[in-house]
């Protein structure tokens, strides 16, 4: 790739399985007064130019494997522990500290966002859906986003430390909307919550990618990552 201007905020995309294509092609409509260069990133080299990353859908438990193998799952906590990231679907699975629903013989995670989370939590593929959802830290809050939900995780507890950064919930699915066998949940309740921010970090258990609105995109690099630049 051409050498990077030491001006440029430089956002990675894991790239070894998933839906990183999409979101890059996101994050270039993006406008903006920084120049935006976007990395994928498939070794510890890709990752050391970042200055924040995006974990993508895809399949969590293949994700983490191929971190291990390629030699990045080490480095990646690393860079968790300091730099912002926001994780969608499998991305929000692999952020979370403790997992419920894992493979046999577990999966490696990265940690980073004081929460508990269930693997294809709403149902099989079969059962995936759409949603609008209200979203005030967007662009256009009046307009709503439609949020695509495939083999989405579910969020069961948040449970941040007192001396961990508070959790700000972004987003949470309406309780008219929820599936069936969850329609029994008060809107307060963790489980209807599927958009995130804990300090520099960032969750969403659905598709933003998958859209024509890059909002999400939009916020993720303005309130987490630009704002580390002011």
């Amino acid at each position: 790739m051409a050498a990077l201007d030491k001006r440029d905020v430089v956002v990675g995309i894991l790239a070894l399985q998933g839906a990183f294509a999409e979101h890059q092609a996101m994050l270039q409509k993006l406008s903006l007064k920084r120049t935006i260069t976007v990395v994928l990133v498939r070794t510890v080299d890709d990752l050391n130019l970042c200055d924040a990353l995006i974990i993508p859908g895809g399949e969590s438990t293949t994700i983490g494997v191929l971190a291990r193998v390629s030699g990045l799952l080490e480095p990646l906590r690393q860079f968790v522990r300091s730099k912002p990231v926001w994780g969608t679907c499998a991305g929000a699975i692999l952020l979370s500290e403790t997992i419920q629903g894992s493979k046999k013989g577990g999966q490696d995670l990265l940690g980073g966002i004081s929460i508990a989370i269930a693997r294809n939590g709403w149902g099989s593929q079969v059962e995936s859906f759409e949603a609008d959802l209200a979203v005030e830290g967007l662009q256009s809050p009046e307009q709503s986003f439609t949020g695509i939900f495939i083999r989405a995780p579910v969020v069961l507890d948040l449970s941040p430390s007192p001396e961990d950064p508070p959790i700000q919930v972004i987003a949470r699915l309406p309780t008219n909307l929820l599936p069936q066998s969850f329609a029994s949940l008060d809107e307060s309740d963790s489980k209807t919550v599927v958009a995130l921010r804990q300090g520099l970090h960032f969750l969403t258990t659905f598709h933003p990618e998958l859209t024509q609105d890059n909002r999400f995109h939009d916020y993720f690099v303005r309130e987490c990552v630009l704002s580390r630049e002011t």
